[in-house]
């Protein structure tokens, strides 16, 4: 046995070492390994491309019966149907953005796993940025294919009524944009989350909160302070980047943005600390 053991120990090379690269690929190999990762992946994708037609055609209606819906005059003079009908799925989609944010790293402390992957990186912190590329990619990624095929789908609905996605409109890149970068946000806010509380059920119902019930409840509440304030909710600011420009905005698109990543940032910094300090 000690000879055995003595051979296995003169095959590692002295100089071996743990890179960054290495630890990316060792999280994209776990990311992927699971089954129904690509699974709900593809399926958030299908679910974006869905809402994205219902939306075209409910504006393809309101369109077509200005009498009983009022026509384009109930939307903002600046409302683009195309771009927003083919952005719509961002709304459902940054649920599963949010789970998989969680269970990237709450998923590896439910089953013992992050005792091996912390005593591979002792440091810990490339650990956390690692997955946090992992989850970045993959947002950006179905965002974004979800939103190219939203539009695909969305303007033969709504070209009958001469509207179609001008990417030589100001703001229409940016909109379109907007939903992958906002899944980006939305992901790592998530696993910042999930490294906080180590639980998966935990995690989801933060971002849940966090994302659906707070924007809902927040701005509706009576003193000023929470109206003032709402724009600065995580959503809501980053929600600014597939609005466009607004005259009325507190925010522009890019500074909403960059709120929502300064949330997205405090949440990682919060994990980071504790991955830190605490036990595996």
């Amino acid at each position: 046995m000690t000879a055995v053991a003595e051979r296995r120990a003169t095959s590692v090379p002295p100089t071996a070492r743990v890179t960054f690269l290495g630890e990316l690929r060792s999280e994209w190999i776990k990311f992927t390994a699971v089954r129904s990762t690509p699974w709900i992946l593809g399926a958030t994708v299908v679910v974006m491309v869905g809402l994205a037609a219902i939306s075209a055609w409910s504006f393809s209606f309101l369109l077509s019966n200005p009498e009983d819906t009022g026509g384009p005059g109930v939307l903002p003079d600046d409302f683009d149907m195309a771009v927003q009908a083919a952005v719509a799925g961002y709304i459902m989609a940054q649920i599963v953005v949010a789970v998989l944010g969680v269970m990237v790293i709450s998923g590896e402390y439910a089953t013992g796993q992050i005792r091996s992957t912390l005593a591979a990186v002792p440091t810990r912190l490339p650990v956390l940025a690692a997955k946090g590329v992992v989850v970045s990619v993959t947002a950006f990624l179905t965002g974004l294919v979800g939103v190219g095929l939203g539009a695909l789908v969305s303007i033969p609905l709504l070209s009958e009524h001469d509207v179609t996605i001008d990417l030589a409109r100001e703001g229409t890149l940016l909109a379109l944009l907007g939903a992958p970068l906002y899944l980006v946000a939305v992901a790592l806010f998530a696993l910042g989350v999930g490294t906080i509380l180590r639980h998966t059920a935990g995690g989801i119902a933060v971002a849940v909160v966090i994302f659906f019930v707070i924007p809902l409840i927040w701005p509706n509440l009576s003193p000023d302070f929470f109206q003032e304030t709402s724009p600065y909710l995580p959503s809501l600011a980053g929600a600014r980047l597939l609005e466009g420009e607004s005259a009325t905005a507190a925010l522009s698109p890019w500074q909403g943005y960059g709120v929502m990543l300064g949330w997205s940032a405090l949440a990682l910094l919060g994990g980071a600390v504790l991955l830190r300090r605490r036990d595996a």
